[in-house]
């Protein structure tokens, strides 16, 4: 049986997504310490220079390209496993009025989209060319 981290199961919200932008930076600012000017003064590296320090693979890209990783694995599982059959479903009750809220799948499928995949539940059946996006996930500029 394989075990899901957490943070796959997440439904990231921009609030959630800010604070862990900002604890990361926070950590990343002590890990690469300060920057020398030329006139001998020190300052903070800014959140662009750390994002070059990291190349770009910062905590909410690693969790979006983890969720890939697990959609995937999920969409090439026999529709007789109890993990596909949870994720198939889909409730009979309607909810309230208001916005609806997103939920995982939405979240999932934006990146898909933002990225440019289409087709990707065929695509997810291939896996190599599905570790490919997985790869393209943890440094695209748009997630």
């Amino acid at each position: 049986m394989q075990c899901v981290c957490t943070s796959e199961c997440w439904v990231l919200t921009e609030k959630i997504k800010q604070k862990l932008l900002v604890f990361e930076r926070r950590l990343l600012r002590k890990i690469f310490g300060p920057t020398q000017k030329t006139n001998g003064e020190w300052r903070q590296k800014t959140n662009e220079e750390l994002e070059n320090l990291i190349n770009h693979e910062n905590i909410v890209r690693h969790i979006k390209s983890k969720r890939l990783k697990w959609v995937g694995h999920v969409e090439r599982m026999p529709d007789e496993r109890v993990v596909k059959s949870i994720y198939k479903f889909k409730p009979h009750a309607t909810r309230p009025k208001e916005k609806p809220r997103l939920g995982w799948d939405d979240d999932v499928r934006d990146v898909l989209r933002k990225m440019g995949v289409s087709n990707w539940k065929q695509k997810a059946q291939e896996r190599k060319p599905w570790r490919g996006i997985i790869e393209q996930a943890k440094t695209h500029k748009e997630l």
